[in-house]
């Protein structure tokens, strides 16, 4: 490891790898809309709009959830609702980051 990566993972924390997260029960949620998840969705994932995600919380807590959306800009908003409520969350962005995962 070259002392750029040692720094960055001192500062940032190491890459997480979201494969093995999945494999271990992750749960992938996609906060578009229903339109836009039946347009294109990754296989795993399952559809929680955002304006539906505070009243499905008790779902997900205690499992890890990784969060897609089309960018990113919603899957952070849903990120920040989850993490107020103690639920572990990443914003993996749009939602073919996790097509393969």
């Amino acid at each position: 490891m070259n002392i750029f990566q040692s720094l960055k993972n001192k500062f940032f924390g190491a890459p997480i790898d979201f494969t093995a997260l999945v494999k271990d029960g992750a749960i992938i949620v996609d906060v578009r809309s229903p339109q836009e998840f039946k347009s294109g969705h990754a296989k795993k994932s399952k559809n929680i709009p955002l304006p539906e995600l505070k009243s499905k919380i008790t779902s997900l807590k205690g499992k890890a959830v990784l969060l897609v959306c089309k960018s990113g800009a919603r899957a952070g908003m849903a990120k920040s609702i989850l993490k107020s409520e103690g639920v572990v969350a990443h914003n993996l962005g749009a939602w073919q980051k996790a097509h393969d995962l």
